[in-house]
């Protein structure tokens, strides 16, 4: 098994070092963040070290920083013999080479807080297959052409918190009318991922699915045209046009 070090050890990093300890790979993490480092540290038996020593140590080095602290990697002394893993948006490969040189493998990815449950997508450019032998089969690595591509599923993954923020305004508009909170959420919650574990089952298109609940005369169709007529749709891909653009700007 790899010895893998991780720089920034925060809620992106611990589920990837949960899982990794997991299938038994030696984890050495720095400090920072302190309360999700220390309760790795009790509940997985991770190392905690300084950021240069986790490099020296480390076969492969996670760099799980935020766009504005990737600076304090610049001191640190990289081996030519190690492979680096970036989970950094807006960072590009050129600036990642000169950061991290002599360092030539590098790989690039997106992942998520629930990659240690498994089901998370990793879209990746670079050393894909360092990826897919650290993360499938229970996470599925979607190799990208380059880096436009990676960020716009960067762009792509910030409709998430959106569409958590629609079905938190149905499950609100619901507890309105039943007076049960925690019923309305649950219920809400329930629907959405029943029905999209069905889909993942019975493979179709995502627009093949919504058009198979909004036919002709039903609610649902009176709902999403409701939103369309609103506007919801076009602010949406225009908040992706203007989110990618800002991933192009080192």
């Amino acid at each position: 098994m790899s010895s893998l070090g991780f720089i920034g050890t925060g809620a992106i990093a611990a589920p990837m070092i949960r899982h990794l300890v997991g299938k038994g790979h030696s984890v050495t993490a720095t400090r920072r963040s302190e309360a999700v480092s220390s309760e790795l540290a009790r509940s997985h038996g991770i190392k905690i070290e300084d950021p240069q020593s986790v490099i020296d140590t480390s076969d492969i080095v996670f760099l799980c920083l935020r766009p504005h602290q990737v600076e304090a990697i610049r001191p640190l002394t990289f081996r030519d013999d190690q492979m680096v893993v970036s989970v950094m948006a807006a960072t590009p490969l050129a600036f990642l080479r000169d950061l991290c040189a002599p360092v030539s493998e590098i790989v690039q990815t997106i992942p998520f807080e629930f990659l240690d449950k498994g089901g998370c997508p990793l879209p990746a450019f670079g050393n894909t297959d360092l990826l897919a032998e650290l993360f499938e089969p229970e996470n599925t690595v979607i190799p990208v052409s380059g880096e436009a591509a990676l960020n716009a599923h960067f762009a792509a993954c910030t409709t998430l918190p959106a569409v958590l923020d629609l079905m938190n305004t149905g499950a609100e508009w619901l507890a309105g009318e039943t007076s049960d909170n925690e019923s309305a959420e649950r219920y809400v919650a329930q629907l959405v991922t029943g029905f999209l574990a069905a889909i993942e089952h019975r493979p179709v298109g995502l627009a093949t699915a919504r058009d198979g609940l909004a036919t002709e005369g039903t609610l649902s169709l009176q709902m999403t045209e409701a939103m369309k007529s609103g506007g919801a749709y076009i602010a949406m891909q225009d908040a992706l046009d203007a989110i990618n653009e800002r991933l192009k700007t080192p």
